[in-house]
């Protein structure tokens, strides 16, 4: 592997940003110190004169579609969108086709992305009614956790038997993660809408039917089952304002074992946005009020939760074109979550390191990533270089998911990425993606 110099970095880091420079060497970080010198002739030069430089991003929620689901997305082509978004750590979801419900079925994708990961790589194995055997069997060093959908959502995976939601918190040796909306509530308000519109709902109903009593019953609902039988629980997408009170713990994050995680989107858009961007905005949990997009906001702030994620789903425009009962729910995320959330910064909203923490520190300690997620001697060199003040628009012929479309679509972001480099390997550089797979199997201390 080469040796890279970077020089000039605003490094921000554990808290603090700071002027300095950074060797890497074999994929790893070597050096941190200023007025380091370049060793030779075969050590690349980058410098980072005005840049910001970052951990790489750890992305704990995304949805690549392999196998199975193949025309919306792929590892290869998300994986390229995720690195040229700074991203160079994802989990991704068992939502496949077929579900990755076996260790067997796992273990499938992980020789996907082996072979096509341009970033860093693992796979949460799906919760099932039936096979609490099989999540027992899972190794915790190499499988990050056990993906449980409390509501249904693409690919129903539900679980919804109350032995076996019990079974799989009291004895699986692995974080449950979930997703949490109350399956009959929905099922009764889209009856009701149903009964009215027909199958043509308009959008602007999405989260009367995927409801804030929805999403509070059921997160209530895992919150008990983890204090109960004391699991380690992260539940992804908080979306509602209600939900904060069950995340009041704001205790350092190594000392919780129940944490919670926004998405990009239920911190940017809210119902208002349904009216000009239609159903390219209906996720699952539905996006919801502006009151409540603040009080997700200032939760992340405060602590009460403890990541910021994408959930990246992409499907195509045809699928997304369709009336609001066939468009499926989710988008793609991964590649402007960075330049989107750095908008924050560039407001005076969120502090650069806040960003930071909550992006690639907390994840890393959320599920014990090995060695990821700061800028440490010794660590993988897994590094954004970032221009705080570079504007550019999203198009789409700038786009990378291979679905071709963003909500983000006609933004200018005032903040670029410059270079992406995952285990010391330059896989973006100013535009462009590297046809290079460096990308490695998360493992997990534990």
């Amino acid at each position: 592997m080469k040796k890279i110099l970077i020089k000039n970095a605003r490094m921000v880091n554990e808290g603090e940003v700071r002027e300095t420079d950074l060797f890497l060497r074999q994929g790893r970080i070597e050096q941190i110190d200023q007025n380091l010198n370049q060793r030779d002739s075969h050590t690349q030069l980058i410098d980072a004169q005005g840049k910001y430089l970052l951990p790489g991003l750890i992305d704990d929620q995304v949805h690549f579609r392999e196998p199975g689901l193949t025309h919306k997305a792929t590892i290869y082509s998300e994986s390229r969108a995720a690195v040229a978004g700074g991203i160079t750590s994802y989990i991704e979801q068992p939502n496949t086709v077929p579900p990755a419900t076996t260790l067997a079925k796992l273990e499938e994708k992980y020789a996907i992305a082996a072979r096509d990961s341009a970033a860093n790589y693992a796979f949460n194995l799906g919760g099932a009614n039936d096979n609490l055997e099989e999540l027992k069997k899972a190794d915790p060093r190499r499988i990050p956790g056990v993906k449980v959908f409390m509501g249904s959502s693409t690919g129903n995976l539900l679980v919804d038997d109350e032995k076996a939601l019990e079974g799989i918190f009291s004895q699986v040796n692995l974080p449950v993660i979930t997703h949490c909306e109350e399956e009959q509530t929905i099922r009764d308000n889209l009856a009701r809408f149903q009964a009215e519109y027909g199958a043509d709902i308009p959008i602007a109903c999405h989260p009367q039917i995927r409801s804030r009593e929805a999403c509070l019953a059921s997160s209530s609902h895992a919150v008990e089952l983890a204090q109960r039988f004391g699991t380690r629980l992260h539940v992804f997408h908080i979306s509602t304002a209600d939900e904060l009170a069950l995340f009041a713990d704001k205790t350092p994050l190594h000392e919780k074992k129940i944490t919670a995680e926004a998405c990009l989107h239920h911190l940017w858009f809210n119902d208002q946005d349904y009216e000009r961007k239609g159903t390219f905005i209906k996720w699952n949990p539905a996006v919801k009020t502006e009151a409540d997009r603040q009080a997700i906001f200032q939760a992340v702030l405060d602590g009460r939760i403890d990541v910021i994620a994408t959930d990246h789903a992409p499907h195509t425009r045809e699928e997304k074109n369709q009336v609001y009962t066939k468009a499926p729910s989710g988008g793609p995320l991964v590649q402007h979550a960075l330049p989107a959330m750095m908008e924050f910064v560039r407001d005076g909203k969120m502090e650069i390191t806040t960003l930071v923490e909550k992006m690639c520190h907390n994840p890393a300690l959320l599920f014990d990533i090995e060695q990821r997620g700061f800028i440490r001697e010794g660590y993988y060199a897994d590094l954004v270089l970032l221009d705080p003040s570079r504007p550019w628009r999203v198009k789409e012929d700038n786009i990378l998911a291979k679905c071709g479309w963003s909500p983000f679509e006609d933004t200018t972001f005032r903040a670029r990425i410059s270079h992406t480099l995952v285990n010391g390997e330059v896989v973006y550089e100013n535009g462009r993606v590297l046809d290079r797979t460096p990308g490695k199997r998360l493992s997990f201390d534990r």
